[in-house]
């Protein structure tokens, strides 16, 4: 695969006026990007196919494709004389067609391995490929022709065919099916860094936006941490725009290499005299075609960038491409952009335009748009560009987005609030901690994944840094005592944001034999209030334990078996 930025120079951009001309040149320094190479993920498809459906159609099908793929038709049982005579003769060709009736319990895999399992109509669970292609024991393809296809997912595996009762899209599948045998690649589309992934942790679920948002279900939780399949990945790069803490990160390319890539091209159209330039990122498939039909009418100030998918590029882009000298970003959206996809677009959308606001700046400056490219007179009411940015960006999410961020309150000419709330969900707040309810066990900043949190070593203190904080909600799946609030905010000022504070503390509670600190008084009032009237702690000898350490407990009971011997 290859970016298709390479195919600009061939589009029929207008470059009559100065903008114009900057923007060619613009154009030209991106193609001139050189951008870190990602590794690839390889096929094999050897033509064996699965077709599920009625015998009628799955060998109707079947008798079109024998002649280039060797043929599995799994369905239920026909009505006696159902079968017509073209699907007998497929039938009878044992070579490149069998039938098989049964119900599919489970189908999964992609492209060169999928596997089928059915249950016969006496109760066996077979595995079909391992049963029906000897020395074969996968499926290269399916071709699923019911009504409700066993993947329901927004992008189904590549290998995976469901027209859904859809005339022309059969045919688009009985045509390219033929053509899906050899060996093929794709890139690989994500990194992931397990260790600041705030999925899991000690068995607690805390964030879940890349498995909501991944439209190919190629992503599943594996207790603490996720596991990506980059067999089923196909690019779409929702989980890594809803990742908060940069653990999923985009590769094709990655986005430091996007960042500088849109620096190099808004400093280029500066330099050419252009003006309020706004960025039009489209993906290199339905998005270039879109374009390409209206390049001749695209206003000049207008630069269009290519992505994989437009999915791949989140707030750290957005903004950051308004930081670096952009009027507007604006998002191509159209009917192939999976549901998934546009759902955590708008999400993030949602978080982003409420940033701007709250830091001064209009919000229209970055837009979704359906199906259709930007007009001259669209184009009239763009804001002007504020003053660009000069840092540099590394395959660092949060850092990425603090330069952003922080850019964009320094050039708001003192419109920017100290701090304001944001919607739920987003990215960045504080944890609100119940003292009247902690007992400073420190459940939470055991669990936390960012070090948002930290008890301070040998003190009943616990410490939050709001820089940090992502919102996971680990720490309040966490408390045993439902202490913890999370507030989704932004507070202005990087200064105070990583400033560590105190969110709850109290003096020491000593041993009452020894003297050493082990507990916290809240701890043992809420140890004694729960253990009242319990049968092993009814005398105040016993209740007395309670508030010793462990060493002198020990003791201490010894001593008084000793006693009654």
């Amino acid at each position: 695969m290859t970016n298709e930025m390479s195919m600009l120079p061939t589009l029929a951009l207008r470059d009559a006026g100065v903008a114009g001309a900057a923007r060619r040149a613009a154009l030209e320094a991106v193609l001139a990007h050189e951008a870190e190479a990602t590794s690839l993920v390889g096929y094999r498809s050897a033509g064996y196919v699965l077709i599920v459906g009625s015998a009628v159609d799955g060998l109707e099908c079947a008798d079109r494709l024998r002649g280039h793929l060797h043929c599995t038709v799994l369905a239920d049982a026909p009505a006696p004389g159902e079968l017509p005579d073209g699907a007998r003769a497929a039938q009878q060709d044992e070579q490149h067609v069998r039938l098989v009736y049964g119900q599919a319990t489970e189908l999964q895999g992609h492209l060169g391995r999928f596997s089928v399992h059915l249950e016969t109509p006496q109760g066996e669970d077979l595995d079909l490929a391992a049963l029906t292609n000897d020395d074969h024991p996968y499926f290269d393809l399916v071709l699923d022709l019911r009504r409700e296809p066993a993947l329901g997912m927004d992008l189904p595996p590549f290998g995976y065919y469901a027209p859904r009762g859809d005339a022309e899209a059969l045919e688009r599948a009985l045509a390219e099916m033929p053509e899906m045998t050899g060996e093929f690649e794709k890139p690989r589309f994500f990194n992931y860094s397990p260790d600041i992934c705030a999925h899991g942790d000690s068995g607690l679920t805390g964030c879940t936006r890349c498995l909501d948002a991944c439209p190919t279900d190629a992503i599943r939780s594996i207790g603490d941490m996720v596991e990506v399949d980059p067999y089923l990945c196909q690019g779409g790069g929702t989980c890594a725009t809803a990742c908060p803490t940069g653990a999923i990160i985009y590769a094709y390319p990655g986005p430091r290499d996007t960042l500088s890539a849109v620096r190099t091209m808004l400093a280029r159209f500066r330099d050419g005299g252009g003006e309020d330039p706004v960025v039009l990122f489209y993906d290199s498939s339905h998005g270039l075609d879109l374009l390409r039909e209206g390049a001749a009418e695209l206003p000049e100030q207008v630069l269009p960038f290519a992505v994989e998918e437009v999915g791949s590029v989140g707030m750290d882009t957005w903004l950051s491409t308004l930081a670096y000298g952009a009027a507007r970003v604006e998002l191509l959206d159209h009917a192939q952009v999976p549901p998934t996809v546009r759902g955590e677009l708008e999400a993030q959308l949602l978080f982003a335009r409420s940033l701007l606001e709250g830091l001064g700046h209009d919000t229209g400056r970055i837009q979704m748009r359906y199906g259709e490219l930007p007009t001259a007179s669209e184009c009239v009411s763009v804001p002007r560009a504020l003053p660009a940015a000069t840092f540099e960006t590394f395959n660092e999410k949060r850092g990425t987005l603090r330069l952003a961020l922080d850019h964009l309150r320094d050039v708001s000419g003192g419109a920017a609030k100290a701090v304001f709330d944001l919607p739920a969900g987003a990215p960045f707040g504080q944890v609100l901690v119940d003292e009247n309810a902690c007992t400073l066990c420190m459940a939470c900043p055991q669990v936390c994944p960012t070090r948002a949190l930290t008890d301070a070593g040998d003190k009943p203190q616990l410490n939050f840094t709001e820089d940090l904080c992502v919102q996971c909600g680990l720490c309040q799946t966490a408390c045993p005592e439902d202490a913890i609030t999370l507030q989704p905010r932004f507070l202005a000022d990087w200064e105070q944001r990583r400033q560590t504070r105190v969110v709850n503390e109290e003096e020491p509670f000593c041993c009452v034999s020894c003297g050493k600190p082990f507990a916290t008084p809240s701890t043992i009032e809420r140890m004694l209030s729960r253990l009242d009237g319990h049968h092993m702690f009814e005398t105040e000898e016993q209740r007395r334990r309670l508030k010793m350490c462990g060493d002198c407990r020990v003791k201490d009971m010894y001593a008084a078996e000793m006693d009654n011997a």
